[in-house]
């Protein structure tokens, strides 16, 4: 069976002057356009391809991937805004993204970025986009552990704190008191349950907690130090964004990594960073 905005591993029937067919089973035949059709892609038996639908309604396929698919939520960009149609959007793909207006919840501009929902249309059969994405999410309790990495995509800012979509299923909560820098809407991050309430809300955490999160975080730092000949510009004065953009974890728990490499005498510290000490050589 052939899963219309995901990938299938087809097999070929026939070649034409268009490019090659592939089975399809109960759909047909398909194309795939013959820019596609590599030499190494003739001799294959079966030919992975994302599936969708043209212009003219009718099933293709490309072995481009696009940045996500059916069932996934994705951050893309706004290439353009038709006043009659509704946004296209950059999903990787030769053929752009419809957003139509009645899936819309903002008002997407060119260069405008969009955090939506990628499904098969109802009414048209073709794949779009909506931001409507609560619409979309499992509501069937989370059956997270404590301290279970996860993957979030970050959607609103509250008071609390910043609404994020856990593991393309659920809506959780970092809370900003749990947070040393700010976060951006359509962000992806990794994070960490913190815990899931008898209310079914999720409590999460950008940083694991405690001992946990050290270890790893001193072994990066090692690693570091001897992929850049035994010295880093970085030590305890450094900024929060330097530390984060660079080993992506606060500045609190980078400081915790260094005391404990420093008391294991594995770092000195210098005026404008760190070293690796004599014992770790």
């Amino acid at each position: 069976m052939v899963d219309l905005g995901k990938l299938n591993s087809l097999k070929p029937v026939r070649d034409s002057a268009n490019g090659r067919y592939l089975d399809g089973g109960e759909l047909g035949e398909i194309l795939l356009p013959k820019k596609f059709v590599t030499e190494e892609l003739r001799q294959a038996e079966s030919i992975s391809v994302f599936v969708y639908k043209d212009s003219e309604d009718r099933l293709v396929a490309t072995t481009e991937t696009p940045k996500a698919m059916v069932g996934q939520f994705a951050t893309l960009e706004v290439l353009s805004a038709n006043p009659k149609v509704g946004a296209f959007l950059d999903w990787g793909l030769s053929k752009d993204l419809l957003l139509p207006f009645r899936e819309q919840k903002s008002d997407p501009m060119e260069g405008d970025y969009c955090v939506v929902y990628i499904l098969v249309d109802e009414l048209s059969g073709r794949i779009i986009a909506s931001e409507r994405l609560t619409e979309f999410l499992d509501q069937e309790p989370a059956a997270y552990e404590s301290e279970e990495e996860v993957d979030l995509l970050v959607i609103d800012e509250t008071p609390l704190g910043y609404k994020a979509i856990v593991n393309d299923k659920h809506l959780g909560l970092l809370y900003h008191t749990d947070l040393s820098d700010s976060l951006e809407y359509g962000q992806w991050i990794v994070g960490y349950v913190s815990q899931v309430r008898e209310d079914g809300k999720i409590d999460l955490r950008r940083d694991q907690k405690g001992h946990k999160r050290i270890e790893p975080i001193g072994q990066e730092i090692l690693d570091a130090l001897k992929a850049n000949g035994g010295a880093l510009a970085f030590n305890d004065k450094s900024s929060p964004e330097a530390i984060r953009a660079e080993f992506d974890v606060s500045k609190q728990a980078f400081k915790r990594a260094l005391g404990v490499l420093y008391k294991a005498k594995q770092i000195q510290f210098k005026e404008d960073g760190i070293v690796l000490s004599e014992a770790s050589d």
